[in-house]
């Protein structure tokens, strides 16, 4: 596979240069509503539709779930591990069998105001287990974001924690074989005094597609450490308020969020490079 998710088909060309490029809505009935929707996440096992709704001004968030039914996405319906706090930023791993997740929940009796990691993972019948924090090594008293495991094994997040490069930054994390964790900061060629905020990885871990303050941009590990951004084309980065990217499994469709400034607020739009695919996944199946 190409050393970057975000390239097209073999012998492509990576983001910013010439190549064909469209974006368009896609509003599912049953999910597209007055609210707004934002970070979705196909279930690798099921085909259910994970996403986030918050308000218009995009507050309150809670994750929620969607079926494909024999008359199109059911109504959406928060999921069985559902906590008591805010909660958003699903993704499965491509096996289906974990899901990371952020979550304001209750802790050992303990109401928290800041957003933690948290994943569960399923039992061999499908059946969700206990959610689980991840370590203070890992979370920290500020807001962390959008955990991402790259295949490398360095689970990638944003976090307002001290020791950046001055706003939220793009951290990475490492599970070791005796369960301890090594953190990293990504250091000033990926994080800036501005915020950085959600980093999606290719599936070799060699490049990443970060939102932040300045819009989407692409970023690649070189022998010097990470390249330079490239900034995305403005087809995605449109007004600013874009967030929430997520790939189809090629690579070639991106799914994201971004604020219509209009009546209907958050809705979700497809980034095609390179000729269509069919991608979202269509519902009902057909």
């Amino acid at each position: 596979m190409n050393r970057s998710l975000f390239l097209l088909a073999a012998g492509a060309v990576a983001l910013g240069a010439a190549a064909p490029s469209l974006v368009e809505p896609w509003t599912p009935q049953g999910v597209s509503s007055d609210q707004f929707e934002s970070h979705p996440a196909f279930d690798p096992l099921t085909g259910d539709l994970y996403f986030v709704r918050s308000r218009p001004d995009f507050t309150g968030w809670r994750i929620l779930v969607s079926h494909c039914g024999p008359s199109g996405w059911t109504p959406p319906a928060p999921p069985p591990f559902a906590g008591d706090g805010q909660e958003a930023d699903p993704w499965f791993t491509p096996d289906g069998r974990r899901l990371y997740f952020i979550s304001s929940r209750s802790t050992d009796g303990v109401s928290r105001k800041d957003l933690d990691l948290w994943r569960i993972d399923r039992d061999g019948n499908g059946r969700w287990g206990t959610p689980q924090r991840l370590p203070p090594t890992v979370n920290s008293t500020a807001n962390e974001w959008f955990p991402r495991l790259s295949a490398d094994g360095w689970l990638y997040f944003g976090s307002g924690r001290p020791g950046g490069q001055g706003g939220t930054d793009i951290w990475r994390a490492r599970e070791g074989a005796d369960g301890a964790w090594r953190l990293e900061n990504l250091g000033p060629a990926v994080n800036s005094a501005k915020g950085e905020f959600e980093a999606l990885p290719s599936p070799d871990g060699q490049s990443l597609l970060v939102q932040s303050d300045d819009g989407y941009f692409e970023t690649h590990k070189t022998p010097g450490g990470w390249s330079a951004r490239t900034m995305a084309p403005a087809a995605v980065n449109a007004n600013g308020s874009e967030i929430g990217m997520t790939a189809s499994p090629s690579g070639r469709s991106l799914l994201f969020a971004r604020d219509t400034k209009g009546p209907l607020s958050g809705e979700f739009f497809v980034w095609r490079r390179g000729g269509h695919e069919a991608w979202p996944p269509r519902c009902p199946r057909r």
